[in-house]
């Protein structure tokens, strides 16, 4: 991308340089005021944003509803596509092109990897993706490096520790990619089933970043300055039987905390089931509330961007 987003689409971090990653953190920053409603602003104001969202969502859909509602715009779109014509058959592409009719912005979270690419060729409005079944994430990624970049204020020289379902995951997919262009050193922690994909380790070793595969936590704990937890996919398992075998294979519990470093970040994307107890929220690690409010200033950011109201 070039640093003039203006009309451009969101769809993969491949498609981002590391300035641009950079020029949206910045950008992200400048937006927390309004975030949290300490100032106003009408900065997108007659501008729509479509929310088309076939699968569910919670922080995801509203966070950038609240973005688009503090920016001054307006949204329209749908929760559910059991309340829309593609109950009735109609195509995702004619989907799209009704979309693009009646907003300014399209962001789209579809369960088949690969949608919102289609759905940009048939939008002449920005599309951003907001998760494509095992596939992309973007945004997802763009407010964990915003949430690493303001807690340790960096991204490189951090040893970056990502567990659970490395897979079928595409927040981490997506995560993976960035961390590489800083030059963050990973440790990928999963059951051989669930573990990183091929491609994604091959590209890491081919940019010579240092990674280490393992299904042990407990002994990767005490060199992590962030623990990236996230759960175990039922939905994305084709045999509920392959699910049962992991299902709850790893569980933070404050016990294991005890050698932790102490500015020690732990991150999830979220919603989490049982991967980590409610007991750790009180420790002075927990950062995944706080990780999901950052996805508001963040997203604030992307749609100024991609909409032209910020350079």
């Amino acid at each position: 991308m070039k640093k003039d987003f203006t009309g451009r689409d969101i769809i993969s971090i491949k498609d981002f340089s590391k300035t641009d990653i950079e020029h949206v953190i910045n950008a992200a920053k400048q937006m927390v005021p309004v975030a949290t409603g300490a100032r106003k602003t009408n900065l997108l104001n007659g501008k729509i944003l479509a929310t088309l969202f076939f699968e569910p969502s919670t922080r995801t859909r509203l966070s950038f509803e609240s973005a688009m509602n503090r920016l001054g715009g307006r949204i329209i779109g749908f929760a559910t596509s059991k309340a829309t014509s593609t109950e009735k058959g109609e195509t995702l592409a004619d989907t799209i092109k009704m979309a693009d009719a009646y907003s300014d912005v399209i962001v789209l979270r579809h369960p088949n990897e690969g949608a919102s690419r289609l759905a940009s060729e048939f939008s002449s409005k920005p599309v951003i993706n907001a998760g494509d079944g095992a596939g992309q994430h973007p945004t997802q990624t763009l407010l964990d490096l915003f949430t690493i970049k303001t807690e340790k204020k960096r991204i490189k020289r951090n040893n970056i520790v990502i567990v659970g379902d490395l897979k079928y995951g595409r927040t981490v997919h997506s995560l993976t990619y960035a961390l590489s262009m800083f030059n963050a050193t990973m440790t990928f922690i999963a059951p051989q089933t669930l573990q990183m994909p091929d491609e994604i380790l091959s590209d890491l070793k081919e940019k010579g970043i240092d990674f280490t595969l393992t299904n042990n936590l407990e002994s990767a704990i005490p060199d992590a300055d962030v623990l990236y937890i996230t759960r175990i996919q039922k939905e994305r398992f084709p045999d509920p039987e392959e699910y049962a075998k992991v299902s709850g294979i790893y569980r933070i519990n404050p016990d294991m905390l005890s050698n932790a470093k102490k500015d020690m970040i732990i991150m999830h994307p979220l919603p989490r089931i049982d991967e980590i107890a409610p007991e750790v929220d009180k420790t002075r690690h927990a950062l995944y509330f706080k990780q999901a409010f950052n996805g508001v200033p963040v997203r604030m950011a992307l749609l100024a961007l991609v909409l032209g109201a910020r350079r």
